[in-house]
């Protein structure tokens, strides 16, 4: 079986001192290996071309044959690490917590492992007569979530 640890390693030294960050490395039983990247200035084919060349150099076929597939964790991908979180500083998302509350908002603040959005929710003003649109900051931990992602609105 491939090495998780090391595909992990070569991949880091591969992107250290660039803006692109490893999302996640997957070994699965067939011998599959699947590498996403990320990254704040957007990610093009010749960087998944380079790192995985650079895998395949230094993971040998001849001791164990694998399938490679090297790209980027995609715009609907759900985030699966905090700098996810931070290139979409600014950006509307659509979080499900844990206890089954499904929020969208715009992403103003990350602290790891929290972050803010603001959500914007008709409320009825006393004496009003129509509800107007009032925004508040939500903070979340990223642990209580179960899936973060862009929102992509066509508004």
């Amino acid at each position: 079986m491939i090495d998780k640890q090391n595909i992990v390693e070569i991949v880091n030294g591969a992107i250290e001192g660039s803006d692109l960050f490893l999302v996640e490395v997957k070994v699965l039983p067939d011998n599959r290996v699947v590498v996403e990247l990320d990254s704040t200035s957007g990610l093009d084919i010749d960087t998944c071309a380079r790192i995985s060349r650079l895998i395949e150099e230094k993971v040998d076929r001849e001791i164990e044959d694998y399938e490679l597939e090297v790209g980027s964790a995609g715009l609907t991908s759900p985030f699966k690490v905090p700098a996810q979180y931070v290139k979409n500083i600014g950006n509307n998302i659509e979080v499900l917590t844990a206890d089954g509350r499904k929020l969208s908002g715009k992403l103003v603040e990350v602290n790891a492992p929290e972050f803010t959005i603001e959500v914007s929710r008709k409320v009825k003003e006393p004496g009003a007569k129509r509800p107007v649109l009032k925004t508040e900051p939500v903070v979340l931990s990223m642990d209580n979530v179960k899936k973060a992602c862009y929102l992509i609105d066509f508004k």
